[in-house]
């Protein structure tokens, strides 16, 4: 993205987007009403029943940019919705979930599965700037309530005591009481907040980067929670380690965009979207000064989050937005202290695309642990791998990475009490019922000027000229545990080729699939399978997809490892193994 020099006004900015929202607002209930939206978790409201709802988080975030404006025709709705959100949190001591909010007007927390203690973090750092912005002139029963409901809510994130693992909400958390603490006399809140931090900076500088790695969605917030700690903070120590974590996390950014595809490149831990979102794009605008211009300033789309935060990359590392060299980014990015299990992230750039990599990791929805960026003629395809079940993607698989000079091997194996749509909220207890069930190249973003041709266990992709091999090299999914023989596929022999691809065409997106299973519903019992792993190879580019490595498998000491042929390519670590039978052994 070329420089442009036309000056972003934040005032003006926040004054638009507090116009775009003018339809939203409801006068009946005093909150923000919009088209029901959910992860598919801590809700039980479906959009069939609640084709809209009223927003909790939003509402207080709307509330606030309506303060934040100044201007006096503002001020009453903002108070009218102060007093709805309030009446909503959870103010009995004894209550399990007291001092936070739901979701939703229209689904209390008892009706939550289960509630969300992150609400306690994210509508507390709202009331929290309202109190320090804008409490001099609330009405004075208002102004007490909200003091009644941070304090709540300090209580509730005191109370709970996340762990700086969870990085977004250590630094929200941080940010909650340490400002409530300074701006109430609270000194009990003040040192728990500062403490928090510093365990939060203790913790990510032993890794050298956040355990929420990369995340487009999450990194964005840690720099707008650090840069408001920075900006809010009257403690010099907590300003000096948000400057600190602020610079990790710039450089982080900084060193994993892709210039040709103007995208985050991965992995990424935690992620929404796999192509960078407006708003995210936005973001990197407004924190570079324009040396990254997606767009002309009326066309931004403006986080009021942002308003007065003075988010800015450091000018050393404005530099590395333009960088398109081949280079190679290895990062640690957790460690289990007691087992001394460490799991790795690497990224490989060149000017036509971007790959990113996690070592080990679980195949969440959130999480990208095997994602490319090409260039396609000056926009972006993208290459994410993925399990599904029945359509969305499976927790309980488990992802394992090699890689050497554009060959990649990617080898899945699986848990019997992980998750299946979320990590934690819906463990399997070994066995799934599914009537679909699948691996998948998915390939997305510009679709146009990519080619696809299958043949058996080898398929051949071509993105704007660029070639991509995928083999499928090995595949067993055996034993009682497994469907009905007959729907879908079963096993493959020890060391034998893997079963065959699929295309499969969406609207906005191409799948190059291996159906495992397909059919009647019936149940996948885990824990019953002898067998059940998969290895792919994938060779990127002229020379590499044209001359693939000679690979073979070998199952031994329950493992399948696929090894290189090439002793040059084994030598230099291009062999992977995983584990044959699915297991509890989770990759943390």
């Amino acid at each position: 993205m070329s420089a442009n020099k036309t000056v972003l006004d934040d005032k003006a900015l926040l004054i638009r987007a507090i116009e775009s929202r003018e339809r939203e607002y409801d006068p009946q209930v005093r909150m923000l009403r919009r088209a029901f939206d959910s992860p598919g978790y801590h809700t039980t409201l479906t959009a069939e029943k609640y084709p809209t709802t009223h927003p909790t988080y939003p509402s207080l975030h709307y509330a606030v940019a309506l303060l934040n404006s100044e201007a006096p025709k503002y001020e009453q709705r903002a108070y009218d919705i102060l007093d709805s959100v309030l009446d909503l949190q959870d103010r009995d001591p004894e209550s399990e979930t007291y001092g936070i909010w739901p979701w939703f007007y229209e689904e209390p927390l008892a009706q939550m599965a289960p509630p969300d203690w992150n609400w306690a973090d994210f509508c507390g750092k709202e009331l929290v700037m309202v109190a320090s912005r804008h409490g001099h002139k609330l009405p004075e029963a208002l102004k007490e309530r909200v003091r009644e409901a941070i304090s709540r809510a300090c209580d509730a994130i005191i109370r709970r005591n996340m762990g700086p693992h969870y990085t977004n909400i250590a630094m929200m958390g941080s940010f909650v009481t340490l400002i409530a603490g300074e701006l109430y006399g609270r000194q009990d809140y003040a040192e728990y907040g500062l403490e928090r931090l510093e365990k939060l900076q203790r913790y990510t500088e032993k890794l050298g980067a956040f355990q929420e790695f990369n995340s487009p969605s999450y990194s964005i917030i840690a720099i707008v929670e650090l840069s408001k700690i920075r900006r809010y903070a009257a403690s010099s120590r907590a300003r000096d380690i948000a400057d600190g974590l602020l610079d990790m996390a710039w450089k982080m950014v900084a060193e994993h965009y892709h210039p040709r595809t103007a995208e985050w490149a991965g992995p990424h831990s935690r992620s929404y979207s796999t192509l960078l979102r407006n708003n995210a794009k936005s973001f990197l605008q407004m924190g570079t000064g324009n040396k990254l211009a997606f767009f002309p300033p009326e066309e931004l789309v403006y986080d009021p989050e942002w308003y007065d935060a003075r988010i800015r990359c450091p000018d050393r590392y404005m530099e590395l937005f333009e960088r398109e060299e081949e280079r190679t980014l290895k990062q640690l990015y957790y460690r289990n202290e007691e087992t001394g299990l460490e799991k790795w992230a690497q990224t490989h750039l060149t000017p036509r695309y971007a790959v990113g990599l996690f070592g080990h990791e679980i195949m969440w929805n959130q999480t990208r642990g095997m994602v490319a960026y090409f260039d396609n003629g000056g926009l972006p395809t993208y290459l994410h791998m993925r399990c599904l079940h029945d359509g969305y993607d499976y927790c309980s698989a488990v992802l394992t990475t090699a890689w050497h000079e554009g060959h990649l091997l990617l080898g899945v194996s699986f848990l019997t009490d992980g998750g299946d749509t979320h990590p934690n909220l819906d463990r399997i207890q070994g066995a799934i019922d599914a009537s679909d069930f699948r691996l998948r190249m998915e390939f997305g973003g510009r679709l146009e000027g990519v080619d696809f041709e299958q043949a058996g266990t080898v398929a051949h992709v071509l993105i704007d000229g660029l070639p991509l091999r995928f083999e499928s090299v090995y595949a067993a999914f055996e034993g009682d545990g497994a469907p009905s023989p007959g729907c879908g596929h079963q096993g493959s022999s020890p060391g034998s080729a893997g079963w065959g691809w699929e295309v499969t065409r969406q609207p906005d997106r191409v799948g190059l699939d291996l159906v495992i299973y397909a059919g009647e519903r019936e149940r996948i019992d885990f824990k019953a399978l002898d067998k059940a792993a998969f290895l792919f190879s994938v060779a990127m580019g002229d020379e590499t997809a044209k001359k693939p490595l000679l690979l073979s498998a070998r199952e031994e000491e329950g493992l399948v490892t696929v090894r290189a042929a090439d002793t040059g390519a084994e030598e230099e670590g291009l062999r992977l193994s995983v584990s044959l039978k699915p297991n509890d052994k989770h990759p943390n």
